[in-house]
């Protein structure tokens, strides 16, 4: 059934560290005060952003990423997402026009960015603007974003970090050039700073109460500087799709509920709400646990292991040992394991000189250099998950790597060919065993949940 669409506004910007965050965090916050029941999303494929999206909300944060689950997908995904919702904020990724980097011959692409989704739902963006720096040369910019994609419509601008009454009021002057309406000024407050560390904002998770607090600054922030009404009456959308459904996407699934355990707590917050979905409605009984301090759940017939910061929790991870006895008993006994970049690091030998799982026979440790980028990949060895030669639209994002390995009795999880015409293979299968580096979204791929929780049926 074809329902109506929810009305969204688009938070985008020109370049990352506009401040896109904040402001969208805020105004997530900041309308549910006043009432309104907000369906909240990021663009793209970060797991950090909706958590705090998540807390303002009261609801999870879901992503919209056209690369990992297809352009087809996205109206279907918001659809499900905003079930019961007044209005839907979407946050933005990177530039409002930056896309994918296509890994064959290293040219951009507008898929999966801002501008792309914001034309699916055929929502209005409202553009963060970092003031600072800025004066009249603003309604140049402002006129380059709003003319160069017809299909994009800048519906009103945020002027953020702006230094004083007379730089508002220059601002002001810019936009009214191009007409393109002001909806809300901030003025530069550092003390609203979240903490970050290597990959971006620490996630709320891991923040506790002060993740809270922050959510409660930015809330307020927004609530007092941008004009809450004007942002409604923006809001529009035109998503004609019937909502996004797990138990269609999976069919229907007779018969025992195997327990599939998923990781959780603060070393492991990487993850999709679909994911979660979709093992439901194939039939399994999913239960959350936290390895830095509990054991596997009673009877748990397969295991999940997604991405996360272990790394910052490594002593507390080696320190459960019974639990990591646990993980190698079950992987030595062919149960279905599905584990994404930290998984994969919990079931190496060691991480950062600590003992892990020791289920693949790799030792990782904590670098540098970040490893980031979409990868078209395909499956090279059958898993519990996918069959060889399945093509999966998968995300690396990581800063450890892998330093030695006598990975025995593994075959490789994935290939692909990077930009320089090489050829990587990533990964480890053994048993029931998948381990990789590559996050996928399960949405894109839904028939590997079904597969995997067959798996653990069997």
């Amino acid at each position: 059934m074809v329902s109506s669409s929810t009305p969204a506004v688009v938070i985008a910007a020109p370049a990352s560290g506009s401040g896109k965050t904040t402001v969208a965090t805020g105004l997530i916050g900041a309308l549910r005060r006043s009432g309104s029941s907000v369906a909240p999303f990021k663009v793209g494929p970060d797991y950090i952003d909706p958590g705090y999206h998540g807390l303002a909300a009261g609801r999870p944060g879901r992503n919209l990423d056209t690369v990992l689950v297809g352009e087809e997908r996205i109206a279907p995904l918001y659809q499900h997402g905003t079930a019961d919702c007044d209005i839907a904020v979407v946050e933005g990724v990177m530039g409002l026009f930056d896309g994918k980097i296509d890994e064959a011959n290293a040219q951009a692409s507008a898929e999966g960015s801002t501008a792309q989704v914001a034309a699916v739902l055929g929502a209005p963006v409202v553009l963060v603007i970092d003031a600072r720096g800025h004066s009249q040369s603003l309604a140049a910019v402002l006129h380059g974003f709003a003319t160069y994609d017809s299909s994009v419509r800048i519906g009103g601008v945020i002027l953020n970090r702006v230094g004083s009454a007379r730089h508002e009021q220059v601002l002001r002057h810019a936009c009214d050039k191009v007409g393109i309406p002001v909806l809300g000024v901030v003025p530069r407050l550092a003390e609203l700073e979240v903490p970050s560390r290597h990959l971006g904002l620490i996630p709320a998770a891991e923040h506790g109460t002060s993740a809270v607090a922050a959510v409660d600054a930015m809330s307020e922030l927004i609530a007092t500087h941008v004009d809450l009404s004007s942002v409604r009456a923006l809001a529009t959308s035109n998503v004609v799709a019937p909502a996004w459904n797990p138990v269609q996407e999976v069919g229907e699934r007779p018969g025992s509920r195997p327990v599939v355990a998923m990781a959780g707590g603060p070393a492991f917050t990487f993850g999709y709400a679909e994911h979660r979905e979709l093992l439901a409605a194939a039939g399994a009984d999913v239960q959350v646990f936290d390895p830095l301090r509990d054991e596997l759940p009673s009877g748990t017939a397969a295991l999940v292991l997604p991405g996360g910061f272990p790394e910052e929790h490594a002593v507390d991870l080696a320190s459960n040992t019974a639990l990591l006895a646990q993980v190698r008993e079950l992987a030595d006994g062919g149960a279905p394991i599905h584990a994404e970049c930290a998984g994969l690091l919990y079931l190496a030998r060691s991480l950062d000189g600590h003992a892990m799982a020791g289920v693949v026979g790799v030792d990782a440790v904590f670098g540098k250099r970040l490893t980031l980028g979409y990868r078209e990949a395909v499956a090279l060895t059958d898993s519990s998950l996918f069959e060889a030669g399945s093509r999966v639209a998968g995300h690396e994002f990581h800063r450890t790597s892998l330093v030695s390995a006598d990975a025995d009795g593994c075959a490789s999880a994935w290939g692909w060919r990077p930009w320089d015409g090489g050829a990587v293979r990533e990964g480890f299968v053994r048993g029931g065993v998948h381990a990789s580096y590559l996050h996928t979204h399960p949405a894109g791929r839904p028939s590997s949940i079904a597969t995997f929780v067959e798996a653990a049926r069997a």
